[in-house]
């Protein structure tokens, strides 16, 4: 008995010991598997990071730029500021002004530029004069909805209008040539006063003015286009510029919508150009105001 009992003992006993020799066998191949693993895992995670996706860089644009070119809201409210227009010219001459005129903008207030920031999301680039260059050559640019028929109107009523842009003064041929598809009037060199030295507007409005001529409306998507107090204004500022000036508008300052570019959003960049596009993205990201859900 104690023989058979000695005997399970060693047979438990060997047993013991074997499978205590095959479970050392998996530890040790456990561990080299785990080194084998953690040298991987840097490389692992390399490339992981390489197949992220990246957002374009003009991504941003495609809502506003698909508003523009396909709401009906955004031609409704264009309309409404060119019929509003009218109506105020209408108005305004009854007092009969001496030499009265109308300054326009032409981007984005006469001349729908849409299609540019397709090309620009479709390609992911950046503005670049020189791209920007290329666009106004094609002079293909599509109306303004209303834009037409109130410069009609005006030129109707014997009011002169100026076109004042931040178009460079070398694409005056190709801008005229894109206002002509549409039939607009005063087309002539003198009625424009393109850009020259500087983007800002204030003295070539005071150029008009000096020549004798009344200005009785200005029409323009950026506020710049009235003033240049709001050019390089802070977006506090240029809000609190806006609420003093609210009085104006609807009755000398008529205002077109353009949620694609403008001074605001370089306000939001403190108008440093040295930012990249991730830099950029962040700005406008901090710059939201966000519900507290």
């Amino acid at each position: 008995m104690y023989e058979g009992l000695g005997f399970l003992f060693i047979r438990i006993g060997n047993g013991y010991f074997y499978r205590q020799r095959i479970a050392m066998k998996y530890l040790y191949l456990s561990a080299a598997l785990s080194v084998l693993l953690s040298a991987c895992q840097p490389q692992s995670e390399e490339i992981t990071k390489a197949q992220e996706p990246q957002i374009p860089s003009q991504e941003y644009l495609v809502a506003a730029t698909l508003w523009v070119q396909h709401s009906a809201e955004y031609r409704a409210l264009c309309y409404q500021a060119y019929e509003w227009a009218g109506l105020r010219l209408h108005s305004i001459l009854q007092n009969a002004p001496s030499q009265p005129a109308v300054i326009l903008d032409l981007d984005e207030t006469v001349l729908d530029n849409s299609a540019f920031t397709g090309w620009q999301i479709e390609n992911d680039e950046p503005f670049s004069y020189d791209s920007w260059a290329k666009w106004t050559a094609f002079a293909e640019a599509l109306e303004v909805p209303g834009a037409g028929d109130f410069l009609r109107l005006a030129d109707s009523l014997g009011v002169t209008l100026f076109y004042v842009s931040n178009r460079d003064t070398s694409a005056l041929q190709e801008t005229i040539q894109n206002m002509e598809r549409f039939n607009m009037p005063q087309l002539k060199p003198e009625h424009f006063l393109l850009k020259t030295n500087t983007s800002g507007k204030e003295d070539r409005r005071a150029e008009i003015e000096g020549r004798g001529y009344e200005v009785v409306l200005l029409i323009g998507d950026n506020l710049g286009d009235f003033h240049e107090k709001w050019d390089k204004a802070d977006t506090a500022t240029r809000q609190r510029l806006t609420n003093e000036s609210r009085s104006r508008f609807g009755q000398d300052y008529i205002v077109l919508p353009n949620p694609i570019y403008g001074t605001w959003e370089g306000a939001l960049y403190n108008f440093d150009r040295s930012l990249n596009d991730s830099e950029r993205d962040a700005h406008r990201k901090k710059a939201l105001r966000v519900a507290p859900l």
